[in-house]
């Protein structure tokens, strides 16, 4: 049956005495970052954080996977087409752009481009840049040669194009000003500024440029000779980028929504909004629950009972806005608007959603996911990439465990004095005191979510596609949900995403 982006093997099954209730309806994409015309008509969307690039028919919304999970293209966040029907893509979290050929061939054509991000051809030349701090716009050697620096030090660069006039345009998402290059040298030039945090140029049919505004959510149609400007539609704030198929205009959100504009302003939907990952989830006291999809923060309040209302995502933060402490990977609440997470880069922050403020806890691991509260208010965290097991308190970071296999989860122990860990490495759970690791539970696939209730110890693993319960006194196993649609399809095994520096 058809789960959103993959097919399942089957509807989900649950043990007597258990319900399954679908709080939110499945995604159809992994995000939708970069968004292209191919040269079949096909609308192509590079999806980051599910290390997939995918082709949409527009008429009939039909989803084919040209490059899946799993596959030589990692964390493809943009692509392009040149006149072979040859793909390229920019891979954020590798740093580095691939070719793609029309039989599915890929090899790398630059390997050394920090935060490899906004890509287009013109003319036989293939331009790429750098969405960072001091990024470089560079031409690349298609042949993987040395490529050649066109500007260097700009503000994070992002989706970009050649306009009528030869020079490449881009927008400065730092400066919030679009500027634009000659590419036969020189200075930049600013075309606009005092903009809603710009991340992609375009042009339509009359030379004028189409930019979308990741923070103000707006679609803006600026004259690259004044830089006057008018307000095409108004989606909503966390827009990515955008595409011409022939006079039709498709833009993409980062969450995974396609809206066609329409005259007027009006939207047609071609793909509805949905989630990346997600990738951690918690509870507060007052049941709201907090979900972390890398670039956003969810709140999400569920009913339950035989016939539940409908549950609303709503959105608590999101990245470029104030105090957002980077991509999302795990969460923990610590009190009321006061939220402890994990990033993909390393980092641990306090998040107050309400108030937009956060504040880096600790900087500079490795491969960080699940965050747990310890019982004096310290973090205890899974840094995957070291093997360890970290408790981040007042600026100090204490190392709890070492030499495990992949960690990925924790929960604190009710005695607060030891904590258990899933080493998805491993196929294990096991409980951590006094700086050593006993096994809990073995015989497991991929162990990673976990959770501790009323003495039984729930673990969620993606690769048998179970939710498993483990009864700590009786040392009773029981497997409560099976075949659910989590994890990867079946025979796949993904390709772990680094951060994007920075």
């Amino acid at each position: 049956m058809e789960s959103g982006r993959y097919r399942a093997a089957g509807p989900p099954r649950v043990a007597e005495g258990w319900t399954l209730t679908r709080l939110t309806p499945p995604s159809r994409l992994f995000g939708a970052n970069g968004v292209r015309a191919g040269p079949d008509g096909r609308l192509y969307v590079a999806q980051a954080m599910g290390s997939q690039i995918s082709a949409i028919d527009i008429a009939t919304g039909a989803i084919d996977t040209v490059s899946p999970i799993g596959g030589d293209i990692v964390g493809p966040d943009d692509l392009v087409f040149d006149g072979q029907g040859n793909l390229y893509a920019t891979e954020i979290t590798e740093g580095r752009v691939s070719m793609l050929t029309p039989s599915g061939q890929a090899r790398v054509v630059c390997g050394d481009m920090p935060c490899a991000n906004p890509i287009t051809f013109h003319q036989g030349r293939l331009l790429a840049g750098e969405c960072r701090h001091g990024g470089r716009i560079l031409e690349l050697d298609r042949s993987g040669g040395r490529p050649r620096v066109l500007l260097e030090n700009v503000p994070m660069p992002n989706a970009m194009e050649v306009g009528p006039d030869g020079k490449l345009y881009f927008p400065v998402m730092e400066a919030n000003e679009i500027w634009r290059l000659d590419l036969r040298g020189g200075q930049p030039e600013t075309v606009a500024t005092g903009l809603g945090v710009p991340d992609s140029v375009k042009f339509d049919a009359q030379g004028y440029i189409v930019s979308t505004q990741v923070a103000s959510g707006q679609v803006l149609r600026i004259d690259p000779r004044t830089g006057e400007r008018s307000v095409l539609a108004d989606i909503g704030p966390g827009l990515d980028n955008s595409t011409f198929i022939g006079t039709r205009l498709f833009v993409s959100s980062i969450s995974g929504r396609i809206d066609e504009i329409l005259p007027g302003g009006q939207l047609r939907s071609l793909m509805p909004d949905g989630m990346r990952g997600p990738l951690g989830i918690a509870a507060g006291a007052d049941g709201l629950l907090y979900v972390a999809d890398g670039t956003h923060l969810y709140t999400l309040r569920a009913s339950v009972g035989p016939e539940p209302a409908p549950a609303r995502l709503r959105t608590a933060g999101m990245i470029f806005t104030p105090g957002w402490p980077g991509f999302a990977r795990g969460v923990a609440v610590a009190g009321p608007d006061d939220l402890i997470m994990t990033t993909s880069n390393g980092a641990v922050a306090r998040y107050r959603p309400g108030r937009r403020e956060g504040e880096p806890l600790a900087e500079g691991l490795d491969q960080l996911y699940g965050v747990a509260m310890g019982p004096r208010g310290d973090a205890i965290v899974a840094e995957l990439g070291g093997g360890r097991v970290l408790a981040i308190r007042s600026g100090a970071i204490d190392v709890l465990a070492t030499g495990l296999d992949r960690p990925t989860a924790v929960a604190v122990a009710a005695d607060g004095e030891s904590c258990f860990v899933s080493e998805s490495g491993a196929g294990r759970v096991v409980k951590v005191r006094a700086g050593r690791a006993q096994t809990v539970l073995d015989g497991l696939r991929m162990p990673q979510g976990i959770a501790l209730h009323a003495g039984r110890l729930y673990v969620v693993d993606p690769a048998d596609k179970e939710l498993i319960e483990y009864d700590l006194a009786s040392g009773i196993r029981k497997t409560i949900a099976h075949d659910l649609p989590i994890g990867a399809p079946a025979g796949v095994t993904p390709k772990a995403l680094r951060g994007a520096g920075g």
